[in-house]
């Protein structure tokens, strides 16, 4: 053990480690900087996301740009359906009638050889369809420019632009029709000319004319048409005129006149023709209906009487021609209350029924009669009768002037 010895330690080497050579900073010019070592390119990142899943998307900025072109085609799809839209409301509107309330007519004359342009244009001008371009584009669609036929039509503000497109394809075989009504007036029975589309021109000429018919035998040279145009409805060719509308309504009375015999019952009451219409119109404004056989004996008593007829449609039909408020001590030869026997002349058209009352009255011995509150025709022999049916029957109607 004593012999025992640590073995021998040598020393570790490191080993050695080339080095470079010291070279020798490199000379540069003065004032240059030094150069600058270049920058150590990198990878790009990677452009395309990822989802949850690490699975790759679309780029955002791809995304974005994608969603901004769907934006504007859903725009540009919302104003093309926007437009055919209101393209769509704005043809059917200028389809529809000017004025769906009116009843009067408008004489329209599409001359020959007409331009459905010009057509459309003078439609417009009478104010029978609300747009031109409209018309002409319907007109088109329907395959029907070529078939609009000149002639006269009697056109509505309240008809259609289809209703007036049918109108022109008939041609001047188009027709209408007129009414006049018993106990209308000339005025009144003027403005039913007026809403057939006549021109109050023509009406006024019409109307002034002289006629010849055995119609008019008695009435005085200087008498107006009241009392002669026939209350009925009468269909005429969209051409005729004032004056032909007319001359068929006294064919008509006249025919009537005859049927009936009127003009020799009127003779044995002591009326001429002309008389005989112009009390058969005073029956006609005061009945209400059924009642004028009772109220043309009332009338032919009073005369036989020498009393004033007493007739309030007579001063009221005065007063309203004159343009005058109406009033009982009205001074016309019209107001039968203040004047004995007829008036001038008729104060409007008498119905049948009132024409047949004068020549054959009711038989009784009535001197008075009033209609009612109750629209009841009530009629006395005395003034205390009357008296008593005014407080029973009449506190309403017996008060309007």
């Amino acid at each position: 053990m004593d012999n025992f010895r640590p073995p021998t330690q040598r020393p570790i080497q490191q080993p050695s480690i080339p080095r470079a050579p010291l070279e020798a900073p490199a000379q540069r010019p003065l004032g240059q900087l030094p150069q600058q070592p270049a920058p150590t390119t990198l990878p790009p990142p990677q452009d395309i996301a990822k989802d949850d899943a690490g699975i790759g998307t679309t780029p955002p900025r791809r995304r974005k740009g994608r969603r901004i072109l769907l934006w504007a085609a859903i725009v540009l799809l919302a104003a093309c359906i926007s437009a055919a839209v209101g393209g769509w409301l704005w043809y059917q509107k200028n389809l529809s009638p000017v004025n769906e309330s009116s009843d009067s007519k408008t004489q329209v004359l599409i001359a020959s050889g007409s331009s459905p342009n010009s057509i459309a244009a003078t439609l417009k001008e009478n104010y029978l369809i609300r747009n031109e371009r409209a018309f002409l584009l319907y007109t088109k669609l329907e395959g029907v420019q070529g078939k609009l036929q000149a002639g006269t039509y009697r056109l509505s503000p309240s008809e259609s632009v289809q209703q007036i497109v049918e109108h022109l394809t008939k041609g001047s075989v188009d027709s209408f029709d007129i009414t006049f009504l018993p106990g209308a007036t000339v005025t009144q029975n003027k403005q039913v000319f007026i809403k057939a589309g006549y021109e109050e021109a023509e009406i006024d000429a019409a109307f002034k004319k002289s006629y010849q018919s055995p119609l008019f035998a008695g009435k005085p040279a200087d008498a107006d048409l009241e009392g002669y145009i026939m209350g009925n409805t009468y269909r005429f060719g969209a051409g005729a005129s004032v004056e032909e509308v007319l001359t068929h309504t006294f064919e008509l009375f006249y025919e009537e006149i005859k049927k009936n015999d009127l003009e020799a019952k009127f003779a044995a009451q002591d009326l001429t023709l002309f008389k005989g219409i112009t009390l058969a119109s005073i029956v006609q404004r005061e009945s209400i209906g059924g009642d004028e056989p009772q109220i043309a004996q009332v009338f032919f008593t009073r005369l036989a009487m020498g009393m004033p007829l007493g007739s309030d449609v007579t001063y009221q039909y005065a007063a309203d021609k004159l343009g005058v408020p109406r009033d009982t001590n009205l001074d016309s030869p019209y107001n039968t209350r203040r004047y004995p026997g007829l008036p001038p002349g008729p104060i409007a058209t008498p119905g049948i029924a009132s024409l047949k009352a004068v020549a054959s009255p009711a038989p009784g011995d009535y001197v008075y009669f009033l209609s009612g509150d109750d629209d009841v025709t009530y009629f006395g022999r005395t003034l205390a009768e009357h008296e008593a049916n005014i407080r029973n029957h009449c506190q309403k109607k017996c008060l309007i002037i």
